[in-house]
């Protein structure tokens, strides 16, 4: 039987835990326990069940730390490291979210800081809204009632704008599709001094299109 020193087991252990892709991006729910605060923001703390118990590090500045207290439950997402000098495994969380909160609330944060970390919501990319457009661009359903609201106030509040629809679904798998084609399609034109993307009310899952990346990255160009 082959002896190896403490440092090549360690290494062994880091290797293996860090590569395991479910490892790399895990969503463990628990509850916070031995929370300490650093000097610096950063929080140290425990996430636990009835049955085990993961030490957790969250660095200042990310998302959900404010939730973070002894006794509350949360949904933390992050990775798992193993820190070779201690010989201990750590939960690195990079986002936090009050426990029960729906998988497509999750996904949309998530994908939120990713497009922020790219910055598509930087400042310096963000456009005045011209004052007196000439012509406003609206990416909609043609049969929905919010055509008819969007017709009604232009005529009450704003008659000499003319309106260029580009006909889109605004719900179903297909609608983030036809969103992103009409946008685009209206950019092409060029005529439009501003676009309106709007829809009526409905659920998170029926609002959904409307959060897709690929037409935060159609609006973003």
């Amino acid at each position: 039987m082959a002896v190896y020193t403490v440092s090549q087991v360690s290494q062994h252990v880091k290797e293996v835990l860090e590569n395991d892709p479910l490892l790399a991006d895990v969503l463990v729910e628990g509850e916070v326990s031995n929370l300490r605060v650093s000097s610096a923001g950063h929080s140290y703390f425990s996430l636990k069940d009835d049955q085990a118990l993961l030490n957790c590090v969250m660095f200042r500045g990310q998302p959900g730390a404010e939730l973070l207290a002894s006794g509350s439950a949360v949904l933390a997402h992050g990775r798992l490291q193993f820190y070779e000098p201690r010989g201990s495994t750590d939960f690195m969380v990079d986002l936090a979210m009050a426990a029960g909160v729906g998988e497509l609330a999750l996904e949309l944060e998530r994908l939120t800081l990713r497009l922020e970390a790219e910055g598509l919501f930087e400042q310096s990319r963000k456009r005045s809204l011209p004052l007196f457009p000439k012509v406003i661009g609206v990416v909609t359903s043609p049969s929905g009632a919010v055509l008819h609201d969007i017709q009604n106030v232009l005529r009450r509040r704003y008659p000499l704008a003319e309106l260029l629809l580009a006909p889109s679904l605004v719900q179903g798998p297909n609608a983030a599709g036809e969103i992103v084609a009409a946008i685009e399609g209206l950019n092409r034109d060029d005529r439009a001094d501003v676009i309106v993307l709007a829809r009526g009310g409905g659920a998170l899952e029926e609002l959904w299109p409307f959060n897709e990346e690929e037409v935060a990255r159609a609006i973003y160009a």
